[in-house]
């Protein structure tokens, strides 16, 4: 197996933004595995399949083809679905997804099939802890709850007010925190980084200090 960099955190830490600009860096390969549950999340929506019905996600999650492509583009079944996982609606249902334990297996497997040949940095919300609880560095990503409110706010549609935004945030931390299938916490040996004023170069040098540190 190549190097692991996990790199797990809340939404809004700016994991995405880094994880994309370390793998570069570094010339690693970066997994978004966000993305990975968006998609299914998206599926679901389009063939009219309820966030509640298990059974159906899971093959869902089972069948999928999902690409991971240079420059942060995703591809679900031949499509490039990289601008329609961005939706408040999408994330909100990836939450939901997540949670489902025969949908974490099915991606959290190919996950790992990727890095068996591969340098990677990976980001999500178990990746320390559950996806390669053995890898080389891990870094948990926080940011304060305004700082992550203002990072999405610039992701996102002028229409999304902040107030709905900091609302979405403390549903989607408190789902994410309370699920029994693999919740964000932060590894008993991770480093933790808030990134609250810093811009993501000084980020980027900061984990960088990690790794150097590990080798």
């Amino acid at each position: 197996m190549g190097i692991v960099i996990a790199i797990d955190g809340p939404a809004g830490a700016g994991k995405s933004t880094i994880a994309r600009l370390l793998a570069s860096r570094l010339q690693y390969t970066y997994i978004d595995t966000g993305a990975m549950y968006r998609s299914i999340a998206l599926l679901a929506g389009r063939q009219g399949v309820s966030m509640e019905d298990a059974a159906r996600l899971e093959a869902l999650a089972a069948a999928a083809e999902i690409e991971l492509l240079p420059e942060g583009r995703v591809c679900l079944n031949g499509e490039d679905i990289t601008d329609s996982i961005r939706t408040p609606e999408v994330s909100a249902g990836a939450s939901k997804v997540a949670a489902i334990g025969g949908v974490r297996v099915a991606l959290v497997a190919r996950q790992r099939q990727i890095a068996e040949r591969r340098n990677v940095v990976m980001e999500g919300r178990d990746i320390g802890t559950v996806v390669f609880p053995n890898a080389r560095v891990k870094v948990f990503l926080d940011a304060d709850p305004g700082e992550r409110v203002r990072r999405r706010q610039g992701d996102l549609p002028s229409t999304v007010s902040a107030e709905e935004l900091a609302a979405q945030l403390a549903e989607r931390d408190a789902r994410d925190r309370g699920r029994a299938e693999s919740p964000l916490v932060q590894a008993q040996d991770a480093v933790y980084l808030n990134s609250t004023g810093l811009t993501p170069d000084e980020v980027i040098e900061k984990i960088l200090e990690i790794v150097r540190r590990e080798k």
